[in-house]
């Protein structure tokens, strides 16, 4: 770790792109203390203060839900349209033709995914308007506060949208992913805060401590399994090119245990609470019903987030890992797997492992997320009720992603150094 700390600062490629991050990163959170004109900020604390949906959707914005600032929706519509458009190629030919056509193909239907963006966040804002309504200011014009929110909230969106991208391309790590990661982390002083409360104010500290040693042995749990992997041994044969003999050496093919990493936590959260997030803004009885046993505190969240959990893992990886063309690709280079014919029945070798590790890994994930819930209200301690499962699974990914990101570059210098 102190290695990877280092050679962040010595070196100069490494350094600018964690700058650069950096600074996206501190943009993003200045956007997120801008509010939207037209609201009373003591309305909506009250709003916030009766535990709704909105509380838990505020976790994935750091506190600009809460603020209703320019980014209150955060990198939201930037993933449900994401995971609109990766639907939609498996089900569109056109679209997955377009996905196969390489860097052209992807900056395609990355154009496409900008364009749904920006539709799902004015719905998006044209929505949250009428629920904020009962923030606004006295006197204020609904007129002038509906336009106002609905341009506010789409571009603040559709901006943090491109810093996303933006890290991606110039700086470390996923953009998505780490502005997530960001807005939790930035609620944990809270958390700890209200923690300090509650036991001054006579909780139990046997129940804290239970609290976080869940938390802590439900860390150590994600970092094993991000990192656990199956191995496949791959050997290649010997071939003769000229006067050179090429092949001949034994190599292996890692199948992670969960190859979807948090994608799938993130996408189950995002496709559970867009429905609930609009039922809030229909004053229907039935509507309401409905998104009360769908929101986090009803009882049915928990089964369709982990229903959706098993879901997404498996989509994931099947859209990620192509086990034909894998197989394919063994046997065009000569290689085949110990004890497994080359072609047809290696693919089905490996499509039977990889579906034996995702249930393992959709399993852990699903269970993963939602113990804390399940502590939480067996201890009856809810200082950290918005740092669950999900944001343990999101936090861990990330940053190990980060890390090991930091040391593929560290050690692909050290290579260039050898080089040079």
């Amino acid at each position: 770790m102190l290695n990877v700390i280092s050679g962040i600062f010595n070196i100069h490629d490494l350094r600018k792109k964690f700058l650069y991050t950096l600074g996206m990163i501190i943009l993003f959170r200045l956007g997120s203390h801008i509010p939207v004109a037209g609201i009373d900020a003591a309305k909506l604390a009250n709003m916030f203060g009766k535990g709704n949906i909105m509380g838990f959707l505020d976790l994935f914005t750091g506190g600009a839900l809460m603020r209703f600032s320019i980014f209150a929706m955060g990198i939201i519509p930037f993933i449900n349209a994401s995971i609109i458009m990766q639907l939609l190629t498996v089900v569109i030919p056109q679209l997955e033709e377009l996905s196969k056509e390489g860097e052209a193909g992807r900056k395609q239907i990355q154009k496409y995914t900008r364009y749904l963006t920006v539709v799902l966040a004015a719905f998006q804002g044209f929505g949250m308007s009428f629920w904020m309504k009962g923030a606004m200011l006295e006197g204020y014009s609904f007129m002038f506060f509906l336009i106002g929110t609905i341009v506010s909230l789409t571009a603040g969106s559709t901006l943090v949208m491109w810093f996303s991208e933006l890290i991606t391309d110039h700086g470390i790590g996923n953009g998505a992913s780490l502005l997530i990661f960001t807005g939790i982390v930035s609620r944990i002083p809270s958390y700890i805060a209200q923690t300090v409360t509650l036991v001054r104010g006579g909780a139990s500290i046997i129940s804290v401590g239970i609290l976080l040693a869940a938390f802590l042995v439900m860390i150590v749990g994600i970092v094993i399994i991000q990192e656990g992997q199956r191995r496949i041994p791959v050997q290649y044969a010997k071939r003769i090119v000229g006067r050179k003999m090429y092949g001949g050496q034994s190599t292996f093919i890692p199948l992670r245990i969960n190859q979807g990493g948090v994608i799938p936590i993130i996408f189950a959260s995002s496709v559970l609470l867009f429905p609930a997030t609009i039922g809030q803004f229909i004053p229907n009885p039935l509507v309401q019903k409905v998104v009360s046993w769908i929101s986090p505190a009803g009882s049915l969240y928990m089964v369709f987030f982990f229903a959706l959990i098993f879901f997404f893992t498996y989509f994931y990886t099947a859209i990620t890992f192509n086990p034909v063309e894998l197989a394919d690709n063994i046997k065009k280079y000569g290689g085949f797997v110990m004890g497994i014919r080359p072609g047809r029945p290696t693919a089905q070798y490996l499509e039977y492992v990889i579906s034996r590790l995702t249930l393992v890994g959709a399993l852990f994930l699903a269970t993963i997320a939602i113990v804390p819930t399940v502590v939480e209200r067996f201890t009856h301690v809810t200082s950290f009720q918005g740092l669950g499962g999900t944001a343990l699974l999101i936090m861990v990914g990330v940053a190990m992603d980060l890390v090991r990101q930091i040391e593929t570059h560290l050690i692909t210098r050290q290579y260039e150094g050898l080089l040079a």
